[in-house]
């Protein structure tokens, strides 16, 4: 019997993304100053204010007012009728020094023995329905909404959209576990308020609000949703038929919206960070978190093991745990799990022995790997971590108090490369 399963995403404009994007964006400019930057901060957003907490150890001195509203302002709140924007937001601030107690569990004389910023498992993921070995629910679902974003900054179609807004796409599988067709997709947006009503009466406002409604709806059928699908490949674009279920707005008006409407918080959106409910998440969050703190850099590592491993031919899809202990370097445990779908004579106790010998899971060898002693972080902070694409780009910090730019030259998503492709082959003898 065929079943169905559903991931979601969020928008850059909603509250708890916006938490997120200014945690790594302040992040970013820690590390852009110093490399070497302890960073564990949070962000709280609510209607007009911007609260700042959490721990730093650095070299640099940063701007965090600034860095807060430039994120803000480049999210899309510029306006005063959104009741949260960049330039008028109240920001305060209380960051302060990194515990050292922590620091000392942390830091080793020879740096690769440096001990896991905390205990946790951490998840890596990789399945290959999808061209970047993600869950197609979930690639969906970040793409919608990539699209939608796209359309609001050029301002031509859908000009009432505003930065806050949801997706959500339920995909079904035959008892092959094989995607067969998109089966539903919820699209949230908040909007201006297009329509007045004719004169103030309860029944003028419905009539109102039903014809925005009917507008957006018909744009999200007729716009967004075909330039999505234009996109993707074509064994993707055969999973759309007549049947989709298609719910707009489904509570009917989204005028109040953003952190107006709904107070954000950095890390409140793990599983639309991850892999939209499919594999496993160790309840850990990524963003504003230097990659000492295994929480983020351990599940980077985790997917580039498990994304290698697939497009190897290991398996069709494949789950991979790393578990440590606060100030020990080595894991304490690798597990994987291949649903039954390896390709190599071997059980997944033994395809995890392996994976020491290929991946060296020492957090200090990973920060070296996958190079995240970079500013690398604001770009990860909205649409997924995982199943974006890597690139080099060039990335431009200024600050007041310093005389000169930093420029700097960074691989965004390096955990996403299929670099150890050839190494994983031949040690599985494939």
């Amino acid at each position: 019997m065929n079943y169905l399963f559903t991931s979601e995403s969020v928008s850059e404009g909603h509250p708890d993304k916006v938490a997120d994007q200014i945690s790594d964006a302040l992040l970013d400019e820690f590390l852009a100053y110093d490399s070497n930057s302890k960073v564990a901060c949070e962000t709280l957003v609510t209607t007009g204010q911007v609260v700042l907490a959490g721990e730093v150890k650095s070299d640099a001195y940063v701007d965090l007012m600034d860095v807060a509203r430039r994120v803000i302002n480049r999210i899309g709140y510029t306006k005063s009728a959104y009741k949260f924007d960049g330039d008028s937001c109240g920001v305060f601030s209380a960051i302060h020094e990194q515990s050292a107690d922590i620091n000392r569990g942390v830091e080793r004389e020879d740096e690769m023995n440096q001990g896991a910023g905390d205990q946790g498992m951490m998840f890596g993921y990789a399945s290959n329905e999808t061209d970047n070995y993600m869950p197609l629910s979930l690639d969906l679902s970040h793409l919608l909404l990539i699209e939608l974003a796209a359309i609001r900054r050029e301002g031509k179609e859908m000009t009432y959209l505003r930065p806050d807004s949801k997706s959500q796409v339920t995909i079904e599988y035959n008892e092959d576990n094989v995607p067969v067709r998109v089966h539903t997709i919820v699209i949230s947006t908040q909007h201006d308020e297009f329509i007045v009503p004719t004169e103030q009466t309860h029944e003028a406002q419905m009539v109102a609000d039903e014809k925005m409604l009917s507008i957006i709806f018909e744009d999200v059928k007729n716009i967004l949703i075909p330039r999505v699908i234009a996109k993707l490949p074509e064994r993707l674009k055969a999973l759309f038929d007549d049947k989709l279920i298609l719910h707009v707005n489904p509570t009917g008006k989204f005028v109040i919206g953003g952190p107006h409407g709904d107070t954000g918080l950095t890390g409140r959106k793990i599983i639309v960070d991850t892999y939209g409910g499919k594999g496993g998440h160790g309840g850990g969050a990524f963003s504003g978190k230097d990659p000492s703190k295994v929480d983020r850099s351990a599940a980077y590592a985790a997917r580039h093991i498990a994304k290698n491993l697939v497009a190897a031919g290991v398996s069709d899809e494949v789950l991979v745990q790393v578990s440590y202990a606060i100030g020990v370097a080595q894991p304490v445990s690798i597990y994987v799990n291949t649903y039954g779908k390896s390709h190599v004579a071997l059980s997944d106790a033994e395809i995890a022995s392996r994976i020491g010998a290929i991946f060296d899971m020492r957090p200090k060898a990973i920060e070296k790997r996958l190079k995240l002693r970079n500013p690398i972080y604001e770009e990860t902070a909205a649409y997924g971590h995982m199943g974006r694409k890597p690139c080099t780009v060039v990335k431009t910090f200024s600050s007041k108090y310093f005389p000169k730019p930093v420029v700097r030259e960074v691989e965004l998503f390096t955990w996403e490369k299929l670099d150890y492709v050839d190494a994983v082959k031949e040690a599985f003898g494939l």
